[in-house]
């Protein structure tokens, strides 16, 4: 009965088949623990954590591959495609990669050098497996005041490191596609520091194929009207959009709740009638859109849980923590 059961939910990839690609993001326990889905759902993989530079490369010259290798390899026996994630990042990147033995920061050459040979390495193993890359990921400030965040990526190299890193990305493997990636990408005010940055790189002709829209959403924002403007503003540019991150929370931004033990039937229907319209116009934009990554599978396991409440649950995805198909998946293969 459960099997016949199963047969009778259609895979998320295969009704999208014809659109773009369906993708999910994976850690080592999720890949194995929601299997199943994965083989069924989903045709292409992204790394949550395990291609971050603080895993990859926690010591100068020492890299760990095992995980990263293992999900390549699953992805390959499953005929999926990998988004790689990702090369340069504020975040998650080790100490020593900015600093001498002393302390002391390193100068703008020697930081460069750090940064090629990280891409060389990890680029170059993977040629050919993996499909894109996020190569520079959240360097737009949140700041009205700055255009670019504050970081030592741009205090010690200055703004072209951004260039610098598409470029080597781009010699090392010229056949992957290259993104830029960030999160309140349909905030107008950030949208048009995003477009400026790359509209800038595409200038001075720098290998840059496309725009990584996070998709951290929720139940009341951002508003459909927004996130249609930042696809148009980035379509514009002719490079290809990619929805990487999506995630739909139940909680509005600033609803900071502690005592929600599970969704409320009021909160799961406006997830679903959310899902509903971001499909709706994902599919509007077919053209542009090549890809649509949910930031995990399934609602047994997301980075909202403790975030940004701690001790608190969340419950983002179209799958139910028993991987049950919710609402919102009925609302997005039905169309």
């Amino acid at each position: 009965m459960k099997q016949k059961l199963e047969e009778t939910i259609p895979s998320l990839c295969g009704v999208y088949r014809d659109y773009f690609n369906i993708g999910a993001a994976v850690n080592k326990y999720t890949i194995e623990s929601n299997k199943h889905l994965l083989e069924k759902h989903f045709n292409s993989l992204t790394a949550e954590n395990e291609m971050k530079f603080e895993n990859l490369q926690r010591e100068e010259g020492v890299f760990t591959f095992e995980e990263t290798d293992r999900m390549i390899s699953f992805a390959e026996a499953n005929g999926m495609k990998v988004r790689g994630h990702t090369l340069v990042w504020h975040n998650q990147t080790p100490d020593w990669v900015f600093a001498h033995p002393d302390g002391k920061l390193v100068n703008r050459d020697m930081l460069l050098n750090r940064m090629e040979a990280h891409i060389l390495a990890v680029v170059g193993r993977y040629k050919g497996k993996i499909e894109s890359w996020d190569v520079v990921n959240e360097a737009i400030s949140d700041d009205a005041t700055e255009y670019l965040r504050k970081s030592k990526w741009l205090e010690i190299v200055g703004e072209d490191f951004i260039a610098k890193a598409f470029e080597k990305a781009h010699l090392v493997d010229p056949d992957a596609s290259l993104f830029y990636n960030d999160y309140n990408e349909s905030s107008p005010e950030k949208r048009e520091k995003i477009y400026r940055l790359v509209k800038s790189l595409k200038e001075k002709d720098v290998p840059i194929h496309g725009i990584g829209l996070q998709a951290h959403w929720n139940i009341a924002e951002p508003k459909i009207d927004d996130i249609r403007a930042a696809i148009e503003r980035y379509a514009s540019l002719g490079l290809q959009i990619q929805v990487t991150e999506m995630d739909v929370s139940v909680f509005e931004w600033n609803d900071k709740r502690k005592n929600v033990t599970e969704p409320t039937a009021s909160m799961l229907e406006l997830q679903e009638k959310r899902y509903e319209q971001f499909f709706n116009l994902f599919r509007e934009y077919r053209q542009v859109i090549t890809s649509v990554t949910f930031w995990g599978i399934s609602d047994a396991y997301t980075w909202l849980n403790d975030f940004p409440v701690k001790g608190r649950r969340n419950w983002p995805f179209v799958f139910d923590e028993a991987g049950k198909p919710k609402g919102a998946y009925w609302n997005i293969t039905r169309f």
